[in-house]
């Protein structure tokens, strides 16, 4: 049986929530698809862009089309538009089943990270944004036709969809995401779509037969939602920040050694029996070189980043006191406290961004530590002349900055840059490597040292596990591939380190 509707008889009001409730409920979804696609690709500038990119053309196609739907008869389009919603629906809650089925192949087949990221926001984001982008329209012209004051009404549905668009953020940041989670979130947002769906119907003066046939649509939604909550969990913790995950790379239980995984990226090696073992080539330079350069265990130290905190439990195992780590998720170090074997009683934890942690702090120190260049997702904040001329005011005389950093040997303008920065504020900047021959395309970990004054050593051997031998290289080398690169100054107000390091195939 239908419900008569005629326009001016449908409530303003109503129209105004349901168009606030739909946009904020697709800005929730891209600020999910966000999280959801960096345990696959990493989250960084390009990620955004890419997610930003997809669901903007989503939406726009939606609009389109809702615009061709809104110039049917206004019953007619919202009833049309209650079907979008629950393909919305639909669409929404399979995101994460597309997501989880699509990501290996797309991975295995697109190297180039730019295509990956695209591929997968398409894949798994495109759809959910062109059937929530299709009710605009159509409400909006439902809310001004044959309605007096009609200027008014586009205005206020105007407004409503953007304080729903700030809502969604809003909310997914602060709400969504770090309480309930992405898959759980997204299905919620499935439910309001359905919601959306039935008040359509009901506007839209919806016959029984078409109500009953509603329900199977519905009921779709539901069986997809049910199958996405019963997937097996991809992260072990998924905090405001990351998604965490503990991977045991041991088979001997009395030796256990973990491994961290930050979204996509190795984060860091402990073992259980070996707190001074380390088990990359960086965090042996960060574990080794400092303590080479202070010559004993009387020395403070700041630690800008934890993940396993594998440096500092290092230090404190040898003794070594006074240790401030700078680590912005507390996820982060409830992971290496119940899984890394940290305890937290031997250092001072501050979950604060590093570098306003390091202008904030009282002290100044003997070294300190950056341990937060990871691939493609650069904190460009804490590799400028602005955080160095930082890092320097907070070391004592005789002090030393060692940080890691990575470079394609057949590029080395990332490694040129920064070293440049450093030399702009430091006199002595070393470059520290594995002491072994560089192979063409090789990604590789150098570890610089800034200072007053040159190492006495330029060889050290340290275990990574296995013994290792590290070298600084020569001077007049490091200064020809400055020469040869142009090196770049970076600075707060242009850092491209990014887009200096290139686009290696590098997600794994």
């Amino acid at each position: 049986m239908t419900r008569p509707v005629h326009p001016a008889l449908t409530p303003l009001w109503l129209l105004i929530l349901l168009q606030a409730g739909i946009s904020a409920s697709s800005l929730v979804v891209e600020i999910v698809a966000g999280r959801m696609i960096a345990p696959y690709v990493g989250m960084s500038l390009y990620t955004w862009t890419s997610i930003i990119a997809v669901v903007l053309a989503g939406f726009s196609v939606g609009h389109w089309w809702g615009g061709r739907i809104a110039g049917r008869p206004t019953g007619r389009a919202l009833r049309i538009t209650g079907w979008t919603m629950i393909a919305a629906a639909c669409a929404t809650a399979g995101a994460t089943l597309l997501l989880r089925a699509t990501a290996d192949p797309v991975l295995a087949n697109l190297e180039h990270p730019l295509a990956a990221i695209t591929a997968l926001s398409a894949l798994a984001f495109f759809l959910p944004s062109l059937f929530a982008g299709v009710p605009a329209p159509v409400l909006t012209v439902a809310a001004i036709r044959d309605r007096d004051q009609s200027e008014r009404a586009l205005g206020a549905m105007f407004a409503a969809g953007a304080i729903g668009a700030i809502a969604g953020t809003l909310l997914a940041g602060f709400l969504f995401v770090p309480w309930m989670g992405s898959v759980a979130t997204l299905l919620l947002i499935a439910a309001i779509y359905v919601l959306a769906a039935g008040v359509c119907f009901w506007l839209g003066g919806a016959s029984r037969r078409e109500a009953v046939i509603s329900v199977s649509g519905i009921g779709l939604a539901l069986l997809i939602g049910m199958g996405a909550f019963g997937l097996p969990a991809v992260c072990d913790r998924e905090s405001s920040y990351y998604c965490i995950r503990t991977v045991a790379i041991s088979d001997d239980p009395e030796d256990p050694v973990n491994l961290m995984v930050v979204n996509h990226l190795a984060h860091g090696i402990s073992s259980r029996n070996q707190p001074r073992v380390m088990f990359t080539e960086h965090a042996a330079m960060l574990d080794a070189l400092p303590r080479m350069r202070m010559q004993g265990s009387g020395f403070t130290s700041f630690h800008i980043g934890g993940g396993t905190y594998s440096v500092p439990r290092s230090w404190a195992d040898r003794g070594i006191t006074g240790i401030t780590i700078a680590e912005i998720d507390p996820e982060v170090t409830a992971m290496a406290v119940d899984r890394f074997w940290f305890d937290p009683e031997t250092a001072k934890i501050l979950h604060q961004d590093a570098r306003v942690a390091l202008r904030n702090a009282a002290q100044r120190f003997d070294v300190i530590v950056g341990d937060a260049f990871t691939d493609i997702a650069v904190p460009e904040h804490l590799v400028t002349r602005e955080f160095f001329r930082l890092v320097s005011d907070r070391l004592n005389p005789g002090g030393v900055f060692a940080m890691n950093l990575l470079d394609n040997v057949d590029r080395l303008q990332a490694l040129a840059a920064v070293v440049a920065t450093l030399r702009e504020v430091f006199p002595s900047v070393e470059v520290w490597t594995v002491g072994t021959p560089p192979q063409p395309g090789e990604r590789r970990v150098f570890v610089l040292l800034a200072s007053a004054h040159d190492s006495p050593v330029s060889m050290i051997e340290t275990a990574a596990p296995g013994m290792t031998r590290f070298q600084v290289l020569e001077t007049g080398f490091v200064d020809t591939i400055l020469r040869r690169k142009n090196a770049q100054i970076l600075t707060d107000d242009h850092a491209p380190l990014s887009r200096i390091m290139g686009l290696d195939p590098v997600i794994n």
